[in-house]
């Protein structure tokens, strides 16, 4: 059944169901918060890493100048725990480091709840009323090469039809909201979770899935990034196809 049908809407006449804009808020805002509270972590110890375990002594896949902690350089040098030279090593750093963020941590991590419980819901729920697809995987014939390479051109050049009051999505929209909710925002969080001892003591699959802590770290890290390219670029997307009638599309459902 179409979702407006179900919903008691008219036919022909399709605006953003209330559950669809109270999930797109509480999602809003725990991104942002997810944003701050993980850039502030991130400068405590701005270094990427693969595999089981990573520290200011062990060589980085990427290191990112975004605080003072990333000159690694700075150490006494390093001591041997044991008398064995072959194990670990410890040493001290010659410089004062950013490390205040306790509180980024734990609003980080409640603010994954607070996207991970709403998105379970609207995932659910789309679902179950038709909402993805209704709205959301393209249809065969849209995925037509001649049609999607047209959609791109349009976006490209910013042809963008101006806004209506409703789930009106091209095919190109239809593919990147399929990724975002299927594939990115499922991966981002399952990959944080696997960062949360608490969370791999219970199902210590996670680490074999993703191959340690630090990898599940650095595909946590770039898998964010890609969502928030997708936000900045959504956002223009709004400003240019009508600001003010997209907001109230997306707030009263007008």
């Amino acid at each position: 059944m179409p979702e407006s049908l179900a919903l008691g809407q008219p036919s022909g006449i399709q605006h953003h169901a209330s559950w669809v804009r109270i999930s797109h808020w509480t999602v809003t805002i725990s991104l942002i918060t997810l944003a701050f509270s993980g850039f502030v972590i991130l400068m405590a110890h701005p270094r990427l890493y693969w595999g089981e375990v990573g520290n200011g002594l062990t060589p980085a896949l990427l290191e990112l100048p975004i605080s003072r902690n990333h000159q690694h350089s700075g150490w006494d040098p390093p001591r041997p725990f044991f008398s064995d030279a072959a194990g670990p090593v410890t040493a001290n750093r010659t410089y004062r480091i950013f490390n205040q963020n306790g509180w980024a941590r734990s609003l980080h991590f409640l603010a994954a709840w607070c996207l991970l419980l709403p998105g379970a819901g609207y995932l659910l729920t789309g679902i179950f009323v038709g909402h993805f697809r209704t709205h959301i995987w393209p249809k065969r014939k849209e995925l037509a090469p001649q049609r999607v390479w047209r959609d791109v051109v349009d976006h490209v050049r910013l042809r963008i039809p101006p806004a209506s009051s409703g789930p009106h999505y091209g095919v190109l929209q239809k593919c990147v909201y399929s990724l975002v909710v299927f594939v990115a925002a499922p991966l981002m969080l399952i990959s944080g979770l696997t960062m949360a001892p608490a969370v791999t003591a219970s199902i210590p699959s996670l680490l074999h899935l993703f191959g340690g802590y630090q990898s599940a770290r650095t595909i946590h890290f770039f898998t964010f990034v890609a969502l928030l390219l997708f936000v900045f670029v959504h956002v223009g997307m709004v400003i240019k196809s009508g600001f003010r009638r997209q907001i109230r599309a997306m707030t009263v459902g007008e």
